[in-house]
């Protein structure tokens, strides 16, 4: 099987537990107005890799892998269940640890059979949400934010280990009553390990400006200190 990929990197400390191998997906349905990877958004483009060349290529690096195993992230890497489960079977096979970062947005509530497949051979799913309120998580990305949280909580029903992930965004969802609602959400969920606040940055501007997008969010700086530890405290953000 053959997969659309964007790019690999073969020291990712960010991207779950250890040094990890990460598999950046091609593909993407949603348009965060602070995406840093917009040239992931075309599906059906990037590079034609299998499996077996990717597992080759983390096996020729695995020795560096102190603790780790492999991430696939985005771009959506759910666009291409299909491939993202035929790797993990397999690098399960190998005993290598298997984490999915992932916003949700591809769930489908009622229909969850390679879903449900895809969860057996995943160690840990580092889960994005954006925004918990729907109207403003739409202004935000573009998409309705219902199945996202479907899929915590189908997690939490499956017994999967999750990392809880929100990008704090001045003047869209750094306000108090949005993260007390995301912590509330987050309460109910029974496998989150660890929830981490990740501050809006504006590294990924050039490339907007490369593809010829208007970038909409500019004028917007990062978060300050004192905002995120608020985030931080709010939604207890660490170990759980």
């Amino acid at each position: 099987m053959e997969g659309f990929i964007h790019s690999t990197e073969s020291f990712g400390t960010v991207d779950g537990p250890g040094i990890r191998f990460v598999i950046f997906f091609q593909g993407c349905p949603m348009r965060c107005l602070y995406c840093h990877n917009p040239d992931t958004w075309k599906i059906g483009t990037g590079t034609k890799r299998t499996v077996e060349s990717l597992l080759a290529e983390y096996d020729s690096v695995k020795e560096f892998m102190k603790n780790g195993g492999i991430t696939c992230t985005g771009g959506e890497p759910l666009v291409q269940i299909d491939f993202v489960t035929e790797l993990f079977e397999k690098a399960k096979e190998k005993e290598i640890h298997t984490c999915l970062d992932s916003s949700g947005i591809t769930f489908t509530p009622d229909s969850t059979e390679k879903f449900e497949r895809l969860c057996k051979c995943t160690d840990l799913v580092m889960l994005d949400i954006k925004h918990i309120d729907e109207e403003q998580h739409k202004i935000l990305t573009g998409c309705t934010n219902k199945n996202i949280l479907a899929m915590a909580r189908k997690l939490s029903d499956m017994g999967v280990s999750m990392w809880i992930r929100h990008v704090l965004v001045p003047e869209r969802n750094d306000r108090d009553d949005y993260l007390y609602r995301l912590a509330d959400f987050i309460a109910t969920l029974k496998t989150v390990e660890r929830v981490e606040v990740l501050p809006y940055h504006t590294l990924g501007t050039f490339k907007w400006e490369n593809l010829h997008i208007d970038y909409p969010l500019k004028g917007i700086d990062p978060p300050t200190k004192e905002r995120i530890e608020n985030a931080e405290k709010i939604l207890g953000a660490g170990t759980q």
